[in-house]
């Protein structure tokens, strides 16, 4: 977490923290680490917290928050509208239908249900008037082989559909913004959420089937060495284990406010969720941390998408996917970065070509209001160039075309 001044630019797991917050899932905010969180909380003391593309999403004072623009949001059916409501939403859209006093039972799906689960469901929700499915979904992308918020969000639609078959009336499924670390009291945000009482599903896991899940990861290698002898299936194991796929790198190339940022998440979350180990390389991020101290003259414009590509091309070299979105306004450097990847991996560039004025109008933080008054020097489509890509793989224009069109077209062409 990085302080300057009066503005706090918040991480991923504080961003959850502050959706669930703003939407009146917590009473306070607080930063996900504990060591920062006297940050949050100061008496009198009023900060601007913004993301790491520094946009000023909210004013917070005395540990409580004030939205000042909307949340980015991505693809993906976690961030479906119908889906990720917020605990003020869903608390009244209960309570109006089964009154005050009914009961109204929280269940927490935070780990693919197994057939024992979704069996004891009758059970779990005997006697609920009402139940709300609560989903934790984090931004950040989850440990190898676990479910990240894409594919946990269609995994709770069985318990959905469990919970309607056994007899309830009202069930509401709710995606709930959670870090992937740490977190608030599930039940205190089960009550803002319009719960009495809450119960973990993975609690009725029977032990048999929780051990059959953990060993699911031997399977494989039990298997193997059923087929080989010993020392031919140690090798046979050690090169699926180090086996590599031929890498990749996307890279956004776009003005500021063009929309690169957000489909650029949205596809790496789904990269991510379908096990392609995903690297995203935000240009605003990278200029907190890789190329911190950079001022935006074209030199350092370009060593810092210099910097990008060769993080990306180590990425492809290793297998992996790197999804980039600076706005690398320079055709030269666009090509210092295709030849870093194309020599151990495939390069795919996209250009967002979302209008000059379309993007001047979302102006999310503020940039080209400050450049165009002469407060920003160098500021890239007002008083620095854009260079159009001639060699770009794809283009798109977000002001016609939805964030989930466009990563539908980037896959096709991957």
């Amino acid at each position: 977490m990085t302080q300057i001044d009066q503005t706090l630019v918040v991480s991923d797991d504080e961003l959850d923290l502050l959706e669930l917050h703003l939407g009146g899932g917590t009473p306070t905010f607080r930063g996900a680490a504990t060591s920062d969180a006297e940050k949050f909380t100061r008496a009198g003391v009023e900060l601007t917290l913004t993301d790491a593309e520094n946009t000023p999403l909210a004013a917070l004072r005395d540990g409580v928050a004030t939205a000042l623009r909307p949340f980015a949001r991505a693809a993906g059916p976690h961030w479906d509208p119908e889906v990720r409501r917020d605990a003020r939403t869903v608390s009244s859209l209960v309570r109006r239908a089964v009154g005050p006093q009914a009961d109204v039972l929280a269940v927490v799906v935070d780990e693919a249900p197994t057939r024992d689960e979704l069996a004891a469901v009758t059970d779990v929700v005997a006697g609920a008037a009402a139940v709300v499915v609560l989903v934790p979904v984090a931004r950040r992308s989850p440990a190898p082989g676990v479910l990240g918020a894409p594919a946990l969000t269609r995994a709770a639609r069985a318990v959905q559909d469990a919970v309607r078959d056994a007899g309830t009336a009202l069930v509401e499924l709710a995606a709930v913004p959670w870090p992937a670390t740490g977190g608030p009291d599930v039940a205190e945000v089960a009550r803002a959420y319009g719960a009495d009482r809450t119960r973990r599903l993975l609690d009725v896991r029977p032990r048999t089937t929780a051990d059959r899940v953990r060993a699911l990861d031997d399977l494989w290698s039990d298997a193997v060495h059923d087929l080989y002898p010993p020392d031919v299936a140690a090798e046979v194991v050690r090169a699926a284990r180090t086996a590599r796929r031929a890498g990749t790198v996307v890279f956004f190339t776009g003005l500021s406010g063009s929309g690169k940022s957000t489909v650029a998440r949205a596809l790496a979350a789904e990269l991510d969720d379908e096990g392609l180990h995903t690297t995203l390389l935000d240009g605003d991020e990278v200029r907190q941390h890789l190329s911190k101290g950079l001022g935006f003259d074209k030199a350092s414009r370009e060593l810092n998408v210099e910097r990008i590509g060769y993080v990306a091309s180590l990425v492809a070299h290793h297998g992996g996917v790197a999804v980039a979105a600076p706005i690398a306004p320079f055709a030269s450097g666009r090509a210092r970065v295709r030849e870093l990847v194309e020599a151990s991996g495939r390069f795919v560039l996209v250009h967002v070509s979302t209008p000059l004025e379309v993007c001047e109008a979302r102006d999310r933080k503020g940039f080209y209001a400050k450049a165009r008054r002469g407060e920003i020097a160098e500021f890239t489509g007002i008083s620095s160039p854009y260079e159009v890509p001639e060699d770009a793989d794809l283009t798109i224009d977000t002001s016609v075309t939805s964030v989930a069109d466009a990563v539908a077209q980037v896959r096709n062409l991957l």
